[in-house]
């Protein structure tokens, strides 16, 4: 039976939770992976017909061909948005949309922080690669730390005080290079979610906020040296390469962290507009 989990955001640094995260081994036996402990949020994972993955069945795509490992992963990220931010969504909508929201500077300088707090992260467990596949991620062009440094210096030089990071995203630091060194199958997840959620949302996202309070400008955060499809595209290959050695257990392992994933991104998102 497939899989899906549920994540709310907590306030205690490191909460343990019970996470019965049922996979299912290349031979069809159901496996646990037991309980992880994750800063700040509690996770529940229960099984249900409609879920992350078939379980033991080979991914399809619409024409029958058997999907690459991206695919399947961009499939239940989609999954993870509402219908208002994507067709192929099915989270329910709570609240005004985003696109309703009126975000303000303040709170907007505090999520560039985080976000340059976080992608500095991953650029630095890729530059030390404790697992040996992490090397093939540097320099991929996609990195944005660098270009987040340039955008503050910016706003500092206009007189707006640039705050530090905020305890929440200092935690899911802490838990990504944990991940990076105890469960790289949990840790690519986050990497993908990361860079391609940036380069594709995160666009949008950041255009209607320079429309609404930057008079227009655009930061060097949206910004990419060369085609972005093409870096895109180079670590599409890359992330399918080295998925392409781990068995379908180890994969639903990954799709499982989506849901974990989208609720620390979710949550630093939400910081724009409060």
């Amino acid at each position: 039976m497939a899989l899906a989990a549920t994540a709310t955001l907590g306030s205690s640094p490191l909460v343990p939770i019970s996470v019965t995260a049922a996979g299912v081994n290349s031979s069809g036996m159901s496996v646990s992976f037991g309980a992880r402990r994750m800063p700040g949020i509690s996770v529940q994972v229960h099984s249900r017909r409609r879920g992350i993955v078939a379980a033991g069945a080979v991914a399809r795509g619409e024409e029958g061909a058997e999907k690459t490992f991206v695919e399947e992963m961009r499939g239940v990220a989609m999954r993870m948005h509402t219908k208002d931010q994507s067709s192929e969504g099915e989270k329910e909508q709570r609240g005004p949309s985003l696109s309703e929201l009126e975000p303000n500077l303040e709170a907007y300088l505090r999520y560039l922080v985080d976000s340059k707090l976080i992608f500095q992260t991953l650029e630095n467990i890729v530059d030390r690669a404790a697992v040996p596949w992490y090397a093939e991620f540097r320099n991929t062009g996609l990195e944005r730390s660098e270009a987040l440094k340039k955008d503050l210096k910016w706003f500092s030089e206009q007189g707006h005080t640039i705050p530090e990071p905020s305890a929440a995203d200092t935690r899911y630091a802490s838990y990504l290079e944990e991940l990076s060194e105890k469960d790289q199958h949990a840790f690519f997840c986050h990497f993908y979610n990361m860079y391609f959620g940036q380069s594709a949302g995160g666009r949008l996202t950041g255009k209607k906020i320079a429309d609404k309070i930057l008079d227009k400008k655009e930061l060097e955060f949206y910004k990419w040296e060369g085609t972005l499809s093409e870096l895109l595209q180079n670590v599409r290959e890359k992330l399918n390469q080295v998925a392409s050695g781990w068995t379908r257990e180890e994969k639903n392992h990954c799709l499982e962290e989506t849901e974990t994933s989208f609720a620390y991104s979710g949550e630093r998102l939400r910081k724009i507009f409060s």
